[in-house]
């Protein structure tokens, strides 16, 4: 098993939908997965502690789990299958270790009000893991410069042409 943390939540740009990115703590293997807005806005609202009036439902499974003796011991993704990842919570029970089915995103936003370790069976980060690209700024200089400074452009000269070409564009611009 990998244990992973929430290295962010991000927004499609093309449909709107959240991925959750899990990142490797031993390592920079990330598992991007998409979920649903109300589970990745459940996660966002505990990991900026916000308060909130009334308990919400992955608030109300863990008051409910404390109250009949129970704790969520750590989370699991434990499968891929069909392009869709299954998940598993272990609670701690008088009567020993209980695994229960649940979907990842769910288990993620328990996780993280439980302070429960959250981890990716190595099979699942084989399959659906990956590594993520350099930051621009990580990106070295290029040896051939031998030292020297790049050639400067002539923003000067760009922007002018850019400007020259937008002036001409709104001229011709149909009114109607």
């Amino acid at each position: 098993m990998i244990e992973v943390v929430i290295d962010s939540i991000r927004v499609s740009l093309i449909s709107q939908q959240r991925i959750v990115m899990l990142r490797d703590m031993d390592g920079d293997r990330q598992l991007p997965m998409w979920i649903g807005p109300c589970e990745a806005e459940a996660i966002e609202i505990r990991l900026r502690e916000t308060e909130i009036a009334r308990p919400m439902t992955h608030d109300l499974i863990k008051i409910i789990l404390e109250d009949m003796g129970g704790t969520l011991h750590h989370v699991v993704i434990n499968e891929l299958r069909d392009s869709v990842f299954y998940a598993l919570l272990f609670v701690d029970t008088d009567g020993g270790m209980r695994e229960v089915d649940c979907r990842p995103s769910d288990a993620i936003a328990l996780a993280v009000r439980a302070d429960a370790p959250v981890y990716v069976a190595e099979s699942v980060m084989l399959s659906a893991g990956i590594l993520p690209e350099p930051d621009i700024a990580e990106v070295e200089v290029d040896d051939d410069l031998d030292g020297e400074s790049p050639p400067d452009d002539d923003d000067d000269v760009a922007d002018s042409e850019g400007l020259d070409a937008f002036r001409s564009f709104l001229d011709n611009l149909d009114e109607e």
